[in-house]
């Protein structure tokens, strides 16, 4: 489809057959992203809170835009960026862990989600799985090894909401609806590592739509110790989701052939 696209105002043409996409939640990140992969990254479009960044890696063109907050927003993005021709999806956020053994600055990497969104069911019954794509997640895996970072893979929470969905009381009520009270408990014994908001959507729709996603978070909250997220853990993964952004980028292109 060579048409603009109503939210990302990007068209096919535009995106010289990018195939992969990097996405995050917050605008701000992409920039730097993008010029992780290249320093002359150019700016496609800044539209409806949407920014997106076109970079060339190893002779491969890389989308980088950014999904917003939630399923909703995320929804759009897959389905404009799927549109034009994307394939391969890499999503880079922040997350709270559940986990007590998980350290401020870890990586959480997402083998599936749990569906407390509501988008996902748009596009498949509740019953259906939100299942990372093996190939992709063994690529970001390896590149968390050859980095030396310190990583932890299973299943994530994924919940519509920050405050009621992801059971915080540290809300305007500090009250939680009868449905989700108990239910960071419930998570922790069932072994879910974390909280975040976007890859339930994600890896739903992939899915489904037989397109290949991954995602990875750095950790900014144990919700075991502080509701609050630290500000300056967050300053620190720039740096590191840059890095493992081209790495695994990088690892798997080599491993489907794209690049030597």
């Amino acid at each position: 489809m060579n048409e603009i696209q109503y939210h990302l105002n990007i068209s096919k043409d535009m995106i010289k057959e990018a195939r992969y996409a990097v996405v995050s939640g917050d605008p701000d990140r992409i920039p730097l992203l993008a010029q992780a992969f290249d320093p002359n990254a150019i700016c496609l479009a800044n539209h409806r809170g949407y920014v997106t960044y076109l970079a060339q890696f190893h002779g491969q063109s890389v989308l980088l835009s950014t999904t917003g907050i939630g399923g909703p927003s995320t929804s759009i993005v897959i389905e404009e960026l799927a549109n034009i021709g994307l394939k391969y999806f890499l999503r880079i956020g922040t997350t709270g862990a559940i986990q007590p053994h998980i350290q401020l600055g870890d990586l959480i990497i997402t083998e599936a989600s749990i569906r407390l969104d509501g988008a996902s069911t748009h596009y498949a019954p509740i019953e259906f799985p939100a299942v990372a794509s093996l190939g992709l997640t063994t690529s970001i895996i390896e590149a968390a090894k050859a980095l030396a970072l310190p990583y932890y893979t299973g299943v994530t929470v994924s919940a519509d909401t920050f405050y009621p969905g992801q059971e915080r009381y540290d809300n305007f009520a500090h009250y939680v609806i009868k449905r989700f009270q108990g239910t960071l408990q419930e998570w922790q014994k069932l072994g879910a590592l974390n909280y975040e908001m976007e890859s339930a959507t994600l890896l739903t729709m992939c899915k489904v739509l037989g397109l290949e996603a991954a995602c990875f978070c750095g950790v900014i909250a144990n919700r075991n110790f502080s509701e609050k997220p630290s500000t300056e853990t967050l300053q620190s993964l720039r740096a590191t989701w840059s890095t493992m952004a081209v790495k695994t980028l990088e690892l798997d292109m080599r491993r489907r052939g794209l690049i030597d």
